[in-house]
């Protein structure tokens, strides 16, 4: 008997992929930037999200669709306490938001009233890379607590990125980070990706990335 392979896989990215355009086209066409931040646990997400909004919020309108294993609101939250519109999605144990995902987020969403949208996907170095989500751009948030090498171990979820964080730099003097070593690991992957170093926490930096995402939202007005 011969043997048929069904590829599954293939045809699960093709989906998403067409989904994913599908998305982008309707965010373009209300000229909303949308950014997809991307991260391991712990290395800053929510809290580049929340320095964002109020270094920026007075300027632009912003909405955020939050990504989650588990069903909880703890970092939504956070972001509603700022009065800014949310959509939460628990993505029942996945490792990765997918484009359907956020299809139905932004179906909750007041797209009339948006300018920016910023998606949090779930905390993972690896399954977030391969789901397109619809985004404009891709931002991948790294942490001087987790070592500079990140780059050489991952190097997948930084090859398709447009920018890279590179946050809690108020960290340094305490923590064996090599800097140079880290930037020469994103510049074989992706010679042309902006690159921000700064701190949440301190505020240091934060300039630079938010003036050059405001760039970005006025190329798309």
């Amino acid at each position: 008997m011969s043997k048929k392979t069904i590829p599954i896989v293939k045809k699960i990215m093709s989906a998403n992929d067409q989904i994913a355009e599908e998305n982008q086209e309707l965010l373009s066409k209300k000229k909303i930037l949308t950014v997809n931040v991307m991260a391991s646990p712990g290395a800053g997400k929510t809290s580049l999200i929340l320095r964002t909004i109020e270094n920026i919020s007075t300027q632009y309108k912003i909405a955020v669709i939050e990504g989650d294993t588990a069903p909880v609101t703890i970092d939504s939250d956070k972001i509603s306490s700022l009065n800014i519109p949310v959509v939460q999605i628990n993505t029942g144990g996945e490792c990765h938001l997918d484009a359907l995902m956020v299809r139905n987020g932004i179906e909750q969403l007041d797209l009339s009233n948006t300018d920016l949208l910023i998606i949090e996907n779930v905390g993972n170095l690896v399954c977030p890379a391969a789901f397109r989500l619809g985004e404009h751009f891709s931002v991948v948030i790294a942490s001087i607590p987790e070592g500079d090498d990140k780059p050489y171990k991952y190097p997948n979820i930084y090859r398709g990125i447009q920018s890279l964080i590179l946050n809690k730099t108020d960290l340094l003097p305490y923590v064996d980070f090599n800097i140079d070593y880290f930037k020469k690991g994103i510049e074989a992957l992706n010679p042309g990706a902006a690159f921000f170093s700064l701190s949440c926490k301190t505020g240091d930096g934060f300039d630079k990335w938010t003036n050059w995402l405001k760039t970005k939202i006025q190329e798309i007005k």
